[in-house]
């Protein structure tokens, strides 16, 4: 029987250096949070340790194991029908790296459990720039990338390519999974613009975003060019797709 009505996606490959600690950092907030992590076949052995702390932490740590490296967009929405399937009330999404701070989950639940969001985004931007240890060409293109997204498909959201999130399960229910057509990091574009479309309330919470410390960070140019160029693509499918409706909207 689940504890809690929330449960945590992490998506890897090859953390084995974070894996371990990421899960005891969030089995040890105050607040109760299950943990669903996506492994896309790493090789580093990183599914084995989660195996292993199954036994640890038995009916709250779940893995899908996955043959390779399908893309970021494809292991999230692989957890989010997973996790509306076992009727978690609010489903996070986090990376296991600790640029994502756990200690934050809690804020992000408040967001979207006390104060009325249906999306809660963990944003480096909404009040001012919070990154540590990126370069400044990084941090400078990851801000206009934003600006520019915003631009072109009107999302009043500050960081639109953040991966820090939770959402409400209706939301995910709402959203048509099946027709989300990114796979890298235009995917944490598509999934705000369509949120809203459908009328569900994104809220951004503040928070500080570090730069991974161990292991090899999964990002590149090619990830950018598809965030960027993709958004002109959703915002000219938006002309001919009818967006489902908020239960409460309709």
């Amino acid at each position: 029987m689940k504890i809690t009505d929330s449960v945590v996606i992490i998506p890897t490959y090859n953390e084995k250096e974070n894996i371990e600690n990421i899960i005891r950092a969030v089995f040890g907030l105050n607040k109760a949070f299950d943990i669903l992590v996506i492994d896309d076949g790493s090789p580093d052995g990183t599914a084995a340790i989660v195996k292993k702390l199954q036994e640890e932490f038995p009916g709250r740590l779940f893995i899908i194991e996955r043959s390779g490296k399908l893309g970021l967009g494809t292991a999230y929405i692989c957890g989010f029908k997973w996790a509306v399937a076992h009727k978690y009330d609010y489903i996070f999404e986090m990376d296991a790296d600790f640029s994502h701070n756990p200690q934050d989950l809690p804020r992000l639940y408040a967001a979207c459990a006390e104060e009325g969001a249906d999306v809660a985004v963990g944003s480096r931007y909404c009040n001012g720039v919070n990154v540590v240890n990126w370069p400044l060409g990084r941090v400078l293109m990851s801000y206009f990338a934003s600006a520019y997204v915003r631009f072109v498909t009107g999302i009043k959201v500050h960081d639109t390519t953040a991966g820090f999130k939770c959402y409400r399960r209706e939301t995910l229910e709402t959203i048509e999974l099946d027709k989300i057509h990114f796979k890298g990091y235009a995917f944490q574009i598509e999934m705000k613009f369509t949120a809203g479309k459908c009328g569900f309330k994104i809220t951004e919470v503040p928070i500080v975003f570090v730069n991974r410390v161990f292991g090899t960070s999964k990002m590149n140019t090619s990830i950018f060019g598809e965030a960027l160029f993709g958004v002109l693509k959703l915002k000219w499918w938006s002309f001919f797709r009818k967006y489902p409706k908020k239960a409460s909207a309709k």
